[in-house]
């Protein structure tokens, strides 16, 4: 578990810096209102969190779905001029002494 929390916290902040920065904030503001008895500011930490959340799943449902076929790319045309290709050799030479 102690790997996996900073990886994730990295992943989501090189994606989306400033809904982390703002989901960030809003949990920060939570937990020092909720301390120290502030519930506007605990309300208002909440609130900062949970719009951001919210707009980080609505960016993920507005994504398109990758396509499902992969994409492939041919470097030799279909029908080639001649219908072998010669062969490679390859000479092998001492190394030298």
């Amino acid at each position: 578990m102690n790997a996996v929390l900073p990886r994730l916290l990295k992943s989501s902040y090189r994606k989306e810096p400033l809904i982390s920065v703002l989901i960030t904030m809003g949990i920060v503001d939570a937990l020092i209102g909720g301390l120290d008895d502030s519930w506007s500011l605990f309300a208002f930490g909440l609130g900062i969190a949970g719009i951001s959340l919210g707009f980080k799943l609505w960016r993920i449902q507005q994504r398109r779905p990758l396509s499902e076929e992969p994409v492939v790319q041919h470097y030799l045309p279909s029908r080639s001029s001649s219908p072998t290709l010669p062969m490679l050799t390859v000479t092998k030479k001492k190394p030298p002494q």
